[in-house]
């Protein structure tokens, strides 16, 4: 069972691992042993997670995450295959954790008398730093 919050705890059983070669550090070793892992977690049909945490997971535009709403995630920062798959689950816990919490809705705003004054007085004082550039070509 991992466990990401109090109410939110996912089964072994919705869990898909498989073990790769890695590329990188190791020497001839790197070679022989598979100790890269893609963890696989299939958000779309998970009875797991909540509509909603699902529904904000679904949502994001994420590259890990695929058109049938499979998230991916690939660890191969180390070189033995257990820290490589707590990382991995570390990270699902890190990306589930970000869906729980709900986005503030944004607040439209207009601009203030004083900075459509200052914005005004800007364009109007570059107005006159180009007009002064300019030679009156009838005297000449």
């Amino acid at each position: 069972m991992l466990t990401v919050t109090r109410s939110i705890a996912i089964p072994e059983t919705e869990l898909v691992e498989r073990f790769m070669r890695a590329d990188g550090p190791g020497g001839q070793h790197v070679n022989r042993t598979e100790s890269a892992v893609e963890l696989r977690f299939d958000v779309a049909s998970s009875a797991s997670l909540p509509d909603e945490v699902r529904a904000r997971l679904l949502a994001r535009r994420d590259r890990r995450m695929t058109d049938a709403g499979i998230l991916v995630i690939q660890a191969r920062r180390f070189r033995d295959q257990g820290r490589n798959r707590d990382d991995a689950r570390d990270r699902l816990v890190e990306i589930i954790r970000e869906a729980t919490v709900v986005a503030k809705k944004r607040v439209a705003t207009k601009p203030t008398r004083a900075s459509k004054e200052r914005r005004l007085a800007g364009k109007s004082q570059r107005g006159d730093t180009k007009r002064g550039r300019s030679r009156d070509w009838s005297r000449e």
